[in-house]
């Protein structure tokens, strides 16, 4: 016994050794080298930085590995020193070996209690966690998956994407990635919330209310699936949080809209009025658009948006937030669209929306198969573009890169995507500094409404960001492209020219020398 007690006190010795080294180092290094890294530009000069030194080093010098440094998160603890200090530790924790207390960073599977609360097939609805002692922010993803809209579409969901309507093969255990990831080189500002992962079974874009009876051969009960989860995350810790911050990916995206004010309505009224509640809605702002190519309502890709929609919701019984429903009464399926309901909400939401959705052009019907595009289908996809640029121009927090790609925040590459100098990471930081600043000012006047609109900007910090230029890829942190028949990664000038781009005709669009033109396409500049 007393054997194990001095190997516990040795091993909190050399934890807080390695507290006190890593908060060392931290403060003894080098400004830049402290400042939070995103995107590719900044890692090409740190690039640059390494090779100069090396080249100014003695050839006959060995060279030393030493321990990878990153940038803290002084967001989440400004005015809250214990909590720094818990970060330190964790740190120190999860980089030095001598500590024994291996930091375990996967979220756990966890049933709701509540079991009349169930996927599409009567399995019970869950959650996965990873709660981090010591923070009081709070971090809710929805997942996507698109949806289905009748009997017989579900009917082929249920044979085909069992995972999506039922929980029965669920794993124990989720890695977390991009805005999900426990590690700070991935996730700067987030990495030490508390993390839960909602997966998606309820096929009903997070709506549903209706539980599966006699009469009825699904259930659709993604609202009360949310609800679940809140109030039994109230009893883990979310009670005494500062900050909810409910995102989604697509479909999620779209139940994030959807769901962002009840979450706040229902924490206010269970007396927790201290929680600030936003939203995060990623590759979810679709558009009520006109098909490139109109086809009968088959099946739920082909089905235009409208139409499935319209279907789905009385299939599904669900329900929109309330401003949105008078808005709209007895034609609340246009609450499903992003720059319909966005103007009803009373929560601040970020949205996050590549100009050129593929799943937007998959359900409008054009479908990119590597054959080179149509000059019609060219149009049309240019066209989506300057439709969502519209509908994104009131929105005062938003990330809009000019890429043809779906969902973001959740993948691994997440910080090399810049628009404007700019990565979506360091984006959502300067939002949340936003809102922040403005709980203070208006606390100091007695107003504690919810803060959704226009607050402002810190110089250096911009939260509005969108591209300007016309066509997909036009922006070079754009993801890699694959041709699709033979798997080869493809350049921005080579994926241009392969969807059809006629760089002499573009040129003269845009009244500039097609070298110029190429440059640009090459170079980013």
């Amino acid at each position: 016994m007393q054997g194990h007690c001095a190997a516990r006190r040795s091993v909190s010795l050399c934890a807080v050794r390695s507290c006190l080294l890593l908060l060392f180092l931290h403060m003894s290094a080098p400004v830049e080298a402290r400042r939070v890294r995103g995107g590719r530009a900044q890692t090409r000069r740190v690039q640059q930085q390494q090779q100069q030194q090396q080249q100014q080093a003695p050839v006959n010098t060995e060279r030393v590995e030493g321990p990878e440094s990153f940038p803290l998160d002084f967001t989440a603890v400004e005015g809250n020193m214990d909590n720094f200090m818990v970060q330190i530790k964790n740190l120190a924790q999860s980089l030095y070996p001598c500590s024994a207390q291996k930091l375990d960073q996967d979220m756990k599977l966890h049933f709701l209690r509540n079991v009349s609360v169930t996927c599409n097939d009567g399995s019970p609805a869950g959650y996965y966690i990873k709660e981090s002692k010591g923070s009081k922010r709070w971090l809710l993803f929805l997942e996507g998956g698109w949806y289905c809209f009748n009997r017989q579409t579900c009917d082929s969901r249920y044979e085909t994407m069992r995972r999506l309507m039922s929980s029965t093969e669920w794993p124990q255990t989720r890695t977390g990635t991009g805005i999900l990831s426990p590690l700070p080189e991935e996730n700067p500002h987030w990495w030490n919330a508390n993390m839960v992962f909602i997966p998606y079974c309820s096929s009903d874009v997070w709506s549903g209310a209706s539980a599966k009876t006699d009469h009825s051969d699904y259930a659709f009960m993604g609202s009360l699936i949310i609800r679940e989860v809140v109030n039994e995350l109230l009893t883990k810790g979310l009670d005494n949080a500062k900050v909810l911050l409910l995102a989604g990916s697509s479909a999620g995206g779209t139940g994030a809209l959807l769901n962002v004010d009840n979450v706040a309505e229902q924490l206010e009224s269970q007396g927790h009025v201290g929680v600030q509640v936003r939203g995060l809605a990623d590759s979810g702002w679709f558009l009520d658009n006109k098909q490139y190519k109109f086809t009968d309502c088959l099946d739920t890709i082909s089905c235009a948006p409208t139409e499935a929609i319209k279907r789905g919701i009385r299939y599904w019984g669900g329900l929109v937030p309330e401003n949105c429903r008078q808005a709209h009464v007895g034609e609340e399926w246009h609450c499903f669209f992003g720059y319909k309901v966005y103007p009803t909400l009373k929560s601040p939401v970020f949205v996050v929306q590549w100009l050129f959705d593929e799943a937007q052009l998959t359900v409008d019907n054009v479908h990119l198969t590597g054959q080179p595009v149509h000059e019609g289908q060219w149009r049309y996809i240019q066209n989506l573009g300057q439709e969502l640029r519209a509908t994104l121009r009131n929105v005062p927090a938003m990330f809009a890169p000019a890429c043809l790609s779906h969902e973001l925040i959740t993948r691994s590459y997440w910080m090399d995507i810049q628009v404007k100098g700019t990565s979506l990471p360091r984006a959502l930081h300067c939002w949340d500094r936003s809102l922040q600043d403005s709980l203070h000012i208006n606390s100091s006047r007695g107003n504690h409404s919810h803060l959704k609109h226009k607050t402002p900007v810190a110089r250096g910090c911009p939260r509005h960001l969108i591209d300007s230029c016309p066509w997909p890829h036009c922006n070079p942190s754009c993801p890699t492209v694959r041709d699709q028949l033979t798997g080869q990664e493809m350049s921005v000038i080579q994926f241009l020219k392969h969807m059809g781009f006629d760089v002499q005709k573009m040129a003269q669009q845009q009244g500039m020398d097609p070298r110029k033109l190429l440059g640009i396409l090459n170079n980013g500049n």
